[in-house]
C-alpha cells in the first residue's frame, strides 16, 4: 500500500501575489517564514504525490457546471492563467494512477465525484506550492472542492471525505509511493461583499482550538453554527477539515495565524502528523 506521510494546510490570498511588492515588509516577513516553515515541514515527510485540496476560482467550473467535487487525473496540469501568476515556476506534473484509484474507489464507497482529465490550476492551488520554496515540487493530485457557492458539502461529509482519503491511500497498491495531503484557503475573510475586508479572529481562534482538540462533533457544530458569519470566503476551510479526518483528526500543529487585513484574510498555516 502507499503511505500517508502528513497532512499540511495553508492559506491562498491571491494578494499574496498580487500585491506582494506592495505589503508591508513586516507582513511579506510573516507569510514567507511561515510558507518556508510549511515547506520545510511538507519537504521533511518526502512525498512523492501531494492530493491537493482547493477550490475552482471560476477557471475550470461556473454556475452552469460546478461540481462539488471533482479529481483531477491528468498527466499533467495547466499552469495559472491569472496575470498575477505568470511567474509560477513549476511545471505541475500529475500522478494519473493515483489520481484514477481515488476516483474509482470512491464511486465504490458511494461518493460521486466528478472527473477532470485536464485542469488549469489557479491561485488557490499554486501559491502555496509556490511560496513554500520546496526544492523539487512533488506530482500533484488536484481535488477541487466547491468552497464558493451553494449547495456545498456538509461539514460532516468533508469529515467522511478525509476518512475515505485515508482510506484509499492506503490501499493504493503501489507500496514506496509517498502520499502528502495539502489543504488550500480559508481561514476568515469575505470576498465581493459588504464585508470584503472584515477578519474574523474569534471565529479563526476558536476554529484553531478545535482542530487542536480534534473532536468531530465539536468542529461540526462550531463550524455549521459561525462559518457563514465569518465570511463567504470562510468556506474553504471545508479543505481544512478534510485534511484533519485524513490524518484520523489528530496531531494538529498550528504553524501560525495572522490576521492580515492587506490580504483581506484571516492567514493560517498548520499540519498534522502522520
Amino acid at each position: 500500500m502507499a503511505e500517508f506521510v502528513g497532512a499540511f494546510a495553508a492559506s491562498h490570498a491571491p494578494l499574496i501575489a498580487r500585491d506582494w511588492e506592495i505589503l508591508p515588509q513586516v507582513r511579506k516577513d510573516e507569510i514567507t517564514t511561515n510558507f518556508r516553515e510549511l515547506g520545510r515541514r511538507v519537504a521533511a515527510s518526502r512525498p512523492d504525490v501531494i492530493i491537493e485540496l482547493s477550490p475552482d476560482h471560476w477557471v475550470n467550473f461556473f454556475l452552469d457546471n460546478l461540481p462539488a467535487i471533482c479529481i483531477g487525473v491528468g498527466e499533467t496540469h495547466e499552469p495559472p492563467a491569472e496575470p498575477f501568476m505568470k511567474n509560477f515556476p513549476f511545471p505541475l506534473v500529475g500522478h494519473p494512477g493515483l489520481g484514477q484509484h481515488l476516483l474509482e474507489s470512491a464511486l465504490a464507497q458511494d461518493f460521486e465525484p466528478s472527473v477532470s482529465h485536464h485542469l488549469r490550476l489557479d491561485h488557490g492551488f499554486c501559491i502555496p506550492l509556490w511560496r513554500m520554496e520546496l526544492p523539487h515540487l512533488p506530482k500533484i493530485v488536484p481535488i477541487v472542492v466547491n468552497d464558493l457557492e451553494p449547495p456545498m458539502l456538509s461539514v460532516t461529509r468533508c469529515f467522511a471525505w478525509g476518512k475515505f482519503l485515508a482510506r484509499a491511500i492506503a490501499s493504493f497498491p503501489e507500496r514506496t509511493l509517498r502520499v502528502a495531503i495539502l489543504a488550500t484557503g480559508g481561514l476568515s475573510h469575505s470576498i465581493g461583499e459588504k464585508t470584503m475586508g472584515d477578519i474574523d479572529e474569534r471565529f479563526d481562534r476558536a476554529c484553531i482550538d478545535a482542530f487542536r482538540a480534534g473532536d468531530e462533533a465539536k468542529i461540526v457544530a462550531l463550524l455549521d453554527r459561525d462559518m457563514v458569519a465569518a465570511g463567504n470566503g470562510t468556506h474553504e476551510v471545508r479543505n481544512w477539515v478534510i485534511a484533519h479526518a485524513a490524518a484520523g483528526g489528530r496531531g494538529f500543529d498550528l504553524i501560525d495565524y495572522r490576521a492580515v487585513p492587506e490580504v483581506y484574510v484571516g492567514c493560517g498555516w498548520a499540519s498534522w502528523a502522520a
